[in-house]
């Protein structure tokens, strides 16, 4: 017979195995471990250095925690704009400034002209021979070995950034108005209100108790305007119609004046002289003053003007701002493009400076805007007419007045390349002077609409016609203008684009670049080409409205077919007293092949036959 062996000697020789395979085994989890321990350590170092870097990130979670969404929009809108400055400045400073500094870095002023302190309102004097407008910048700059075209480089630097915050601008449009709009639930009213518009950024105590009172007095509201849109007789309309159309000739009458009244300042203020200098000021003054107290007229609509929705009632207001500013704002450029640009020798130059003194008096009047509108408004409801209480932060109006600032930097891009640092600094002292003026003057919001689709109206308002007001402008500017004679890096051209059609017909004695000469010629200057891309663009749009209704008519049949589903189950637990695989297969059947309402109506009838007591039995004690 062999030898025995036992479970313990067999234990015994395989324990050394056993052993070295644990101390592998322990030695690959602790490597495990410890990369797991790494790689969470970088995770979370990560995600801390991005928190520091997102700008205003604890301001932005106290004024959401404290006013809500709506008020938080405005904050978000403010610090994209900002950034989108921020961006201006480094691309305009890095391809355009820093070689004209370069090249020649003391700055032509002449022996008479000295900084006063009155160039930081006015923008002329001792700043207009600086790098801050068009007129200090030279077509040749050349340094040592190193050849750069600044025509070039203003142009495409100019023309490449108007061309990126376009494309921002329209995607961040088109995604908004994508998850706002066309994948948001359409289904309004009461249920809409009770179920999804809590706002759960809102932290504060007293701020959550105000929120479940705007919400009780929201659904009071939309029943009565319910309840007042189908009461109202046919006098009552006609006299509201007359009331809005009344209100509407009144605003309008009111932006076509304030026009007049702009253009006439803007003609017998055209001497721009250096003896006259502080007149140039009165043209910017009167402009804010008109956008400070005519909106806030504007609001004064509301208090006889019946709107069926608060959402309608701010569209209207924020149309007639809308209307009021870009009004203003066309009467200055028909005034500059048609008079000013031929009769100075700089002119964009005297363009960057009115310009200036646009952006700067912008900023006093809205630091005037918080003070007169909302720290007045708060002694005045405290102290004095207690009856009007705290005030609210208006979202759209201060909303509009940042669309109107960029709008003003937008122009200002070709004629003051340095313009955007203005416009941070703006943005930096508005954002705390706003943050600070909302905490200790106003309250969270009663009336609380949909903040993400308002959101998704103000981008689309900051793409039309701000942007593209604005574009047109340039455009206008560069392909039909002609450039100073005597100042500038285009003098001597007939065009801003003259410079690529110089630029092109260098290219042409160089072989290697036959291929750009054939793309200018072919693409860029063929009217075939700009024709077949508005076809594709408008296909693609069509094709895209057409997925959208398609997914809407989706939503529409699935919601009848929970409908559906929900009405079967109540009459098979109703009628039977309990739930049926087969009729619910059978429900189901029918609402996906049958369309299972036509059913309906067949099976209320017999339902309303039953006798009431018979409602509640069991299946065994239903009558035969």
């Amino acid at each position: 017979m062999g030898p025995v062996i036992c479970r313990d000697n067999i234990s015994v020789l395989i324990s050394p195995r056993n052993r070295v395979l644990a101390s592998k085994s322990s030695k690959k989890s602790r490597h495990l471990s410890c990369l797991a321990d790494c790689s969470e350590r970088m995770s979370l170092v990560r995600s801390f250095t991005l928190q520091a870097l997102d700008l205003w990130q604890g301001t932005m979670k106290e004024v959401g925690g404290s006013f809500g969404s709506s008020v938080l929009s405005y904050f978000l809108f403010l610090k994209s704009l900002l950034l989108l400055n921020v961006f201006s400045f480094v691309i305009n400073f890095s391809f355009i400034t820093v070689p004209m500094l370069a090249y020649d870095h003391v700055p032509h002023v002449p022996p008479n002209v000295t900084f006063r302190g009155l160039e930081l309102l006015t923008g002329a004097g001792y700043f207009r021979y600086t790098v801050l407008y068009y007129g200090a910048y030279r077509a040749d700059s050349s340094t040592g070995l190193v050849h750069y075209n600044i025509q070039l480089a203003y142009f495409f630097t100019i023309a490449a950034y108007m061309v990126l915050c376009g494309a921002a601008v329209l995607y961040s449009m088109a995604s908004s108005f994508k998850m706002n709009y066309v994948l948001s639930d359409p289904v309004g009213g009461g249920s809409w209100q009770l179920l999804c518009t809590w706002d759960f950024s809102v932290t504060n105590e007293k701020a959550v108790r105000q929120r479940k009172n705007n919400l009780r007095i929201q659904l009071k509201e939309s029943m009565s305007e319910r309840s007042q849109g189908t009461s109202l007789t046919p006098a009552e309309k006609m006299r509201h119609f007359g009331i809005h159309l009344g209100a509407w000739f009144i605003s309008t009458s009111m932006a076509v004046g304030c026009g007049n009244a702009i253009y006439y300042l803007t003609t017998n203020t055209e001497d721009w002289s250096p003896a006259r200098e502080a007149e140039t000021l009165l043209v910017p003054f009167v402009v804010s003053l008109i956008n400070l107290v005519v909106p806030l007229f504007y609001s004064l609509f509301n208090k006889f003007e019946l709107y069926s929705s608060q959402r309608r009632q701010i569209y209207a207001l924020i149309i007639r701002n809308v209307i009021l500013k870009m009004s203003i704002l066309g009467i200055l450029c028909y005034f500059w493009v048609n008079e000013v640009a031929h009769k100075f020798l700089c002119w964009e130059s005297m363009v960057g400076q009115a310009l200036y003194r646009l952006v700067v008096f912008d900023f006093f009047f809205m630091m005037l805007g918080s003070f007169f509108g909302e720290f007045l408004s708060k002694v005045i409801g405290t102290r004095w007419i207690p009856g009007l209480g705290v005030p609210e932060f208006d979202v759209a109006r201060n909303v509009l007045d940042l669309i109107y600032a960029q709008t003003l930097a937008w122009i200002g891009i070709y004629f003051s390349p340095l313009l955007p640092v203005l416009q941070i600094f703006k943005f930096l002292v508005l954002f705390y002077l706003k943050k600070v003026s909302l905490i200790q003057n106003c309250q969270p919001p009663r009336r609380v609409g949909r903040a993400a689709q308002m959101k998704t109206i103000f981008i689309a308002l900051l793409f039309f016609p701000s942007f593209v007001g604005s574009l047109s402008l340039v455009a206008y500017t560069s392909w039909s203008l002609t450039p100073s004679r005597f100042c500038g890096p285009f003098k001597g051209l007939d065009s801003t684009f003259s410079v690529v059609v110089v630029w092109m017909n260098s290219l042409e004695k160089v072989p290697a670049a036959a291929w750009a000469v054939w793309v200018y010629a072919n693409v860029v200057r063929s009217e075939i080409f700009y024709f077949l891309v508005t076809i594709i663009i408008l296909f693609i749009t069509f094709v895209f409205w057409q997925v959208t209704q398609g997914r809407k008519l989706l939503i529409l049949l699935l919601r009848q077919q929970i409908v559906n589903v929900s009405v079967c189950f109540f009459f098979s637990k109703r009628v039977c007293g309990c739930w049926y695989p087969a009729l619910s297969y059978f429900c189901h059947l029918n609402i996906t092949r049958f369309r299972f309402q036509r059913f309906l109506p067949i099976y209320r009838s017999s339902f309303a036959l039953l006798p009431p007591s018979s409602l509640g039995r069991k299946r065994q004690d239903l009558p035969a």
